[in-house]
């Protein structure tokens, strides 16, 4: 879904930005009349948005997250999901404020934020930026720990951040010009690099690592390497690495998923990859959910859609046209 709007006078931006993104206020910074613009396109509840306008605020305050009105990718229907937004400045400057950290926004700067928690976007001049808006689940680290780099410069040290940078850039002029099944897999494919810089600022931010957060890792390694076994389960992964199931859980507490959980998370994300896979579509629902360990196909199809919001022949026939 493509969304293209300009607005001429605060009061339409501030309609704006809130029908584009989850509900925010918005204070004017300079008295005066006030132009901005957002395009957005929807690949899979990931949202690349273009945009640009005079100086101005957002805020997300407690009460909007209260209120419990994160809305879907078209800000219709309500959401049980919290997102992460990643922005790239593109001109002018601006201020990142959350979880009592603030960053400077300038040129070629990448930056993280959380929409289940308050923050503060702040512009003293013109800019333009581009911002990914996706959901949190589609990122496979701990949502504690990616808190850590809420109003931070991601990458800024790294060359994984210098090529997020470009490739975010890339792809925001690119992504219009493709097909919805060629973008769906690419903007996955940006997520899955953000993950990375993401996972590499965490490494680094760490001296030592703890012996949870080691154990997670290797886990979940494990886990994505045995995505197509259908006997994959707390009992199996406990026994491959000499713990009981008991301090298996253990070391899941506070990632803000279960073990099980995760497992169909995981499954659940390759199965929407493949589907919305131009070069797969000639291969049977029943045999992408096979392929990682859903073999049986009613079985996969309520989980599919209970994770999704429709089941799998529904959901390629929207992506693939």
């Amino acid at each position: 879904m493509l969304l293209e709007n300009t607005a001429s006078d605060f009061d339409g931006w501030k309609s704006l930005v809130s029908d584009s993104f989850v509900p925010l206020d918005t204070e004017p910074q300079r008295r005066g009349g006030f132009r901005g613009a957002i395009s957005a396109r929807d690949y899979d509840s990931v949202v690349m948005s273009h945009i640009s306008a005079n100086p101005h605020a957002v805020l997300r305050t407690p009460n909007l997250i209260a209120r419990g009105t994160d809305t879907d990718s078209n800000g219709s229907a309500p959401s049980p999901d919290s997102y992460y937004k990643v922005s790239l400045q593109l001109k002018g400057h601006g201020l990142l404020i959350q979880d009592g950290r603030e960053v400077s926004l300038a040129p070629g700067s990448l930056a993280i934020y959380d929409t289940s928690r308050p923050y503060t976007l702040s512009f003293d001049c013109d800019f333009s930026s581009y911002v990914m808006m996706f959901p949190q689940s589609r990122v496979n680290l701990p949502a504690d720990t990616v808190g850590q780099l809420t109003a931070t410069s991601i990458g800024a040290e790294h060359q994984l951040g210098a090529v997020a940078t470009q490739i975010i850039t890339q792809a925001g002029a690119m992504l219009p010009t493709l097909n919805r099944s060629v973008g769906i897999r690419l903007a996955g494919n940006v997520v899955d690099l953000l993950t990375t810089v993401m996972a590499d600022e965490l490494t680094e931010a760490r001296d030592a690592p703890g012996e949870r957060q080691q154990l997670w890792a290797e886990i979940t390694e494990y886990i994505d390497a045995n995505l197509a076994d259908p006997q994959l389960s707390p009992s199996t992964i406990a026994a491959a690495h000499f713990m009981s199931v008991r301090a298996l859980h253990q070391i899941f507490e506070g990632s803000g998923e279960t073990v099980s959980g995760e497992i169909r998370r995981r499954r659940i994300a390759r199965c929407r990859l493949d589907l919305a896979d131009p070069l797969q579509a000639r291969v049977p629902v029943a045999a992408i959910g096979a392929r990682w360990g859903l073999s049986d196909p009613a079985h996969f199809s309520r989980l599919f859609r209970s994770v999704v919001g429709r089941p799998p022949a529904q959901y390629r026939r929207g992506c693939l046209g």
